[in-house]
């Protein structure tokens, strides 16, 4: 609502009689153009007061006015949303601090020593979340030099083979459904411009999108992270125990990673499948407890070692 609109609506004027119904009745008339609107205030010889003329003058401007997209607006306000390899990367993280450590811990536990469980889970930890970021990082590093690889033998091909390319071209849009003719008006308006004809071979041909140069370190910190915040769980009872009630604490890791392991199956397939519907509660219920045999086939085999290492050693 324009200010002039506001100073009518609280300052009222005196009208002569039948003028104030006159211009209550004012509606724009659209011309041929869509970009002119002539209102009785526009017209020689109205008597339409200039008020009405400046209100409806704003509110054409603010329909006129550009609207922010869904991911501009959130851009704008700067929130953040993981990418798809951001939560690949912490899955793979949790997934494996939620089975290792905890596999460790309890096997550790049958030597009956909750400082050895400690510091042997503390070490397990930390080596674990150096080897896992590690191999994250040298994974997005080879992913990037295979991009650049790619990206040197596609320009080769453009500049030496533009048959092969125009082939490649028509075979992107074949499952489409379109014309020859129709396929190579596009192939050869990309090949016009060799940039856009590499970029456009890049994704739709190879479909290998430019990683960001940031992606190695990322990948490095997210499964590094989510290996130690994972493997740190079943390690907390035994930081809350003495050193004789390992036993005690051993329970209550079971009984901690059981929701844990559950929990995360659950996320991790609902992440996937989705939350609402039946079937895809029944999947989440599926993927905790799948979650849950995996850890206690890694622990119950762990401690059965122990315990057999041990036993064979005192005989």
């Amino acid at each position: 609502m324009s200010l002039a609109f506001l100073k009518n609506v609280l300052f009222p004027r005196s009208q002569p009689a039948g003028k104030g119904r006159a211009e209550r009745e004012v509606r724009p008339n659209y011309g041929e153009s869509d970009n002119e609107m002539t209102t009785p205030a526009s017209r020689p010889g109205s008597t339409t007061s200039s008020s009405t003329t400046l209100d409806l003058e704003a509110q054409k401007c603010d329909s006129c006015r550009p609207r922010l997209t869904s991911q501009e607006g959130e851009a704008k306000h700067g929130r953040f949303k993981p990418s798809p390899r951001m939560i690949s990367d912490a899955i793979i993280g949790l997934s494996d601090g939620l089975t290792v450590p905890f596999a460790l811990t309890a096997g550790l536990s049958s030597l009956g020593n909750a400082r050895l469980v400690v510091l042997g889970g503390l070490a397990e930890l930390i080596a674990g979340a150096i080897s896992m970021g590690l191999g994250g990082f040298i994974g997005a590093k080879s992913e990037a030099e295979s991009y650049r690889a790619t990206v040197a033998s596609t320009k080769k091909l453009i500049e030496t083979s533009p048959c092969q390319t125009s082939s490649l071209v028509h075979a992107v849009f074949k499952p489409y459904g379109l014309s020859a003719m129709s396929t190579s008006t596009i192939s050869n308006n990309l090949h016009e411009s060799p940039p856009e004809l590499l970029d456009f071979l890049m994704r739709f041909h190879h479909q290998m999108p430019e990683p960001a140069t940031s992606r190695p370190f990322v990948s490095a910190a997210t499964i590094a992270a989510g290996y130690f915040i994972g493997g740190f769980i079943p390690l907390l009872p035994y930081l809350c125990v003495q050193t004789e009630e390992v036993l005690l604490a051993l329970y209550v890791s079971i009984g901690v990673m059981a929701v844990a392991l559950f929990a995360f199956g659950w996320v991790k397939t609902g992440v996937v499948s989705g939350w609402r519907g039946r079937k895809n509660i029944t999947a989440c219920v599926i993927g905790g407890v799948q979650m849950i045999v995996v850890g206690s086939a890694a622990a119950g085999a762990a401690v059965g070692l122990v315990r057999a290492i041990d036993h064979g050693q005192d005989v």
